[in-house]
């Protein structure tokens, strides 16, 4: 049987040893005689599990003390509100940098409480799709608020650049595809969100890093369960938390402390990334539109000639075990997703396909 590798853009592919961690003890969690999906949230044991789980994401990414963790429901698109709602007044103009599909959803979703001012920053260039530098940036004076997504999971586009902004601008970033992938200067941010089913584990969590003094000012229609306030005071249990989703987030913390950390993971994305994007530019007959600095080292987009032959790719690519490559929805053609779990084995499987491929077709 072919090994089976897993491109998907999420829930994302896991590691192997992972998979069998869960296995190994679904009917007997910790030698408690029952299975992580039984157990009650308010045990001693979830809660050193919980306690154990912050730990790790904050070594991981180095998040200062002066910085909460929040585990909240919802995915980004819950995030989507509660920010706003937590951080927000009703008719402050917001700054929503437009990079591609999500950053766009998220300012629309803003347009219900607060005023944004929508900055598109992509232009094209010998067919090239560009991102205005950090700096070029034409923000509002009035903003207090700039809010960004730093990989666009569907168009394959990343802010590389480090923010750097006045210390009177407080920046928010989506990095749900992108989260653990690479260190962060978290200090360069007041708020950071991220679903997990990409890079930490499965869906039905995001992680929410939010700095101390941005609490405590929620609207009064805040839904509860949207409120970082109540949240953080509750300390994880305002209501019965994801405790699958948690318990998966935690093994996958271990496993990237394991693989030596985020600046190793880095340069293994980076390896894995680069031998896709080479066999793209090489080729007339493979297509990537996003300019080499703003490429995604997460989601890798790319098209061949014609519709029919995306699908005949498409087929006999999941006939060799490359699963889930069809682009999304909105965009078409094919997208690769290489997050942590996503072994040097499978890209390379998926060049050796492409050249295959090329050869019979081109």
């Amino acid at each position: 049987m072919n090994q089976i590798y897993n491109f998907s853009a999420g829930p994302s592919m896991l590691p192997i040893s992972v998979l069998k961690h869960i296995k190994k003890e679904l009917y007997n969690w910790n030698g408690y005689g029952i299975s992580i999906l039984e157990i009650n949230h308010r045990n001693i044991l979830f809660i050193k599990m919980i306690e154990e789980i912050e730990k790790n994401f904050r070594y991981l990414l180095n998040i200062p003390k002066n910085y909460k963790v929040l585990f909240c429901h919802g995915g980004a698109r819950g995030q989507f509100s509660a920010f706003p709602l937590n951080l927000f007044k009703k008719n402050e103009v917001v700054d929503y940098i437009i990079t591609g599909y999500w950053s766009k959803i998220a300012a629309k979703e803003g347009r219900k409480y607060c005023i944004p001012n929508c900055i598109n920053i992509s232009f094209y260039k010998n067919s090239r799709i560009y991102l205005k530098n950090i700096y070029q940036w034409p923000l509002t004076k009035e903003s207090k608020y700039i809010h960004y997504c730093h990989n666009e999971t569907i168009d394959g586009i990343a802010i590389h650049d480090i923010p750097f902004f006045p210390s009177d601008k407080i920046v928010i970033a989506d990095y749900s595809s992108s989260i653990l992938s690479a260190p962060i200067d978290i200090s360069k941010f007041g708020l950071i969100y991220a679903s997990a089913q990409k890079n930490i584990g499965s869906s039905g969590l995001t992680f929410v890093i939010i700095r101390d003094d941005l609490l405590g000012f929620p609207r009064k229609e805040t839904p509860s369960i949207l409120n970082y306030t109540l949240l953080e005071k509750s300390h994880y249990f305002y209501n019965t938390p994801p405790i699958f989703s948690l318990y998966l987030s935690g093994i996958m913390l271990k496993w990237i402390k394991s693989q030596g950390g985020l600046i190793k993971m880095e340069k293994k994305n980076k390896k894995k990334a680069q031998l896709l994007y080479n066999k793209i530019i090489e080729s007339s007959f493979y297509v990537n539109h996003v300019a080499f600095r703003n490429r995604s080292l997460m989601n890798i987009p790319f098209y061949l000639d014609t519709k029919n032959l995306e699908e005949k790719f498409l087929k006999m690519a999941e006939k060799k075990g490359l699963l889930f490559l069809r682009g999304h929805r909105n965009s078409g053609g094919i997208r690769a997703s290489l997050y942590n779990a996503m072994p040097i084995k499978g890209v390379q499987k998926l060049v050796n396909f492409m050249k295959e491929f090329e050869f019979n077709y081109k």
